[in-house]
């Protein structure tokens, strides 16, 4: 009898014994025509993986992931793709039509083909948004609603997707909506030329059925996170208090947002920023990342002296496309507009028709227009074919350096282009002055009496 009860226990043990949990997911694939040696697998900015290819182009890899959105980058291509534990997912493309020609099998292969199909529909509709965000608030309304629409009876019509892949295709259709809401609301004023537009209060309504503190569908719906950190960030630009937002944030808010909204700010600790200090003091709030606060700390120090009357950080000795070197103490007793630009930089090339305008109304004025280029010292000779092809004019300089000229650095550049105005003293203007074809950079002038 012993023996049977002690057997039954064992017996009991083994059958209870729970199976162990899989974490990680298998994923393969062969890319026609690479354009790179690897593929990337980021879940928002953040790169999960990176795998190689094979001489063929193929690849494969495991994944320790949790379910969710992520996306696949090859070259300069991407595309979203789902993964969850327990998907052997393989995929197939050709980069000469990349969105084209992406499909998927194996476990998961359902969900992810959708999402394939999802994104080629959209890059097929080929919405024009600059056209879309001038349209006044009714038709852009009828528009959005459209696409919605037509997003929604596509998902309604996929009948082999999973349950809950589902119910995360309809928040992301949702949330993508009022995205597009909101964007029509920070772009509408730029596009239309409008100086100052607020939409409709019932446009406004529309943000009430959302909730603003969903940790669950942060973690799980890309389009929800992007809108959630897009919504703070506008709310903050446009505060007369931010402070107070910060404080509400800090309070209230859960980690992650807390997070990576102060991780998506930091280009907000500028010269421009006329709440620069309640950004520094709300980011370190933030921030539980001592690291990050120590770069945004050096930051702030750096943008602090870049305020208007200080002494400008000075370029040395650049090389000049006429010949010799210039520096900006050879400019002294001038107003110096200075254009920080790359030939690779597609907004900065799109700027230099209005600049020459500018240069054109202000020639013989008391201003010296400078344009510094950052290319690398490998693309020394198509900066000196576009400066004689395009025939740009003023002061065409290269800098020492490229992003690590010393005066890129004490300017906190991060991005291009960019444009400073330095008076005839060498002191600071604007270390974030307006473009070129921005109205308000002539307006500046005028005021300043150049």
């Amino acid at each position: 009898m012993k023996k049977l009860l002690l057997l039954s226990i064992v017996t009991t043990l083994f059958a209870c014994k729970e199976e162990p949990k899989i974490d990680y997911a298998l994923f393969s694939g062969k890319i026609e025509n690479p354009t790179a040696k690897s593929v990337s697998i980021f879940q928002g900015r953040e790169k999960v993986k990176e795998i190689p290819l094979t001489d063929e182009g193929t690849f494969s890899d495991t994944l320790r992931i949790e379910p969710g959105y992520y996306s696949l980058s090859h070259g300069k291509e991407s595309s979203a793709i789902y993964l969850a534990p327990s998907y052997n997912l393989n995929i197939n493309l050709n980069t000469n039509e990349f969105d084209e020609t992406i499909s998927y099998s194996g476990n998961g292969s359902k969900n992810n083909n959708f999402l394939a199909a999802k994104y080629l529909a959209d890059e097929k509709a080929n919405l024009d948004y600059t056209k879309v965000f001038a349209m006044e608030e009714d038709d852009f309304l009828s528009t959005m609603n459209e696409v919605k629409s037509k997003k929604s009876e596509m998902l309604k019509n996929a009948t082999a997707i999973t349950d809950d892949f589902r119910k995360l295709e309809e928040k992301s259709i949702k949330y993508e909506y009022f995205a597009d809401l909101q964007n029509y609301w920070s772009y509408h004023y730029y596009y239309a030329k409008k100086d100052d537009f607020t939409p409709s209060e019932d446009f406004i309504k529309k943000f009430d059925t959302i909730d603003f503190n969903n940790k669950e569908d942060y973690a799980s719906v890309e389009s929800y996170k992007r809108f959630l950190q897009r919504y703070y960030s506008n709310k903050l630009s446009k505060s007369d208090n931010p402070s107070e937002i910060f404080d509400n944030l800090n309070k209230n808010g859960f980690s992650e947002l807390k997070e990576d909204l102060s991780k998506s700010l930091r280009f907000d600790i500028s010269p421009s920023n006329e709440h620069l200090k309640a950004y520094y003091d709300g980011i370190m709030k933030l921030s539980s990342d001592e690291k990050y606060k120590e770069e945004i700390s050096k930051k702030y120090n750096k943008v602090s002296k870049l305020a208007k009357g200080m002494p400008s950080p000075a370029f040395v000795e650049y090389e000049n496309h006429k010949g010799g070197t210039t520096s900006l103490e050879d400019l002294k007793g001038k107003y110096v507009y200075v254009d920080v630009w790359a030939t690779w930089c597609g907004p900065c090339i799109r700027e230099i028709p209005s600049l020459k305008e500018v240069e054109k109304q202000f020639h013989g004025k008391n201003i010296a227009f400078v344009s510094t280029s950052i290319d690398k010292a490998s693309a020394h000779n198509t900066w000196v074919e576009m400066v004689k092809n395009k025939e740009l004019g003023g002061i065409q300089l290269m800098a020492d350096n490229d992003w690590n000229s010393q005066f890129v650095k004490d300017y906190a550049i991060e991005g291009i282009p960019r444009f400073i105005l330095i008076d005839p003293d060498g002191n600071i203007v604007s270390a974030e002055a307006p473009r070129p074809s921005n109205p308000k950079l002539v307006e500046l002038f005028k005021e300043l009496n150049i």
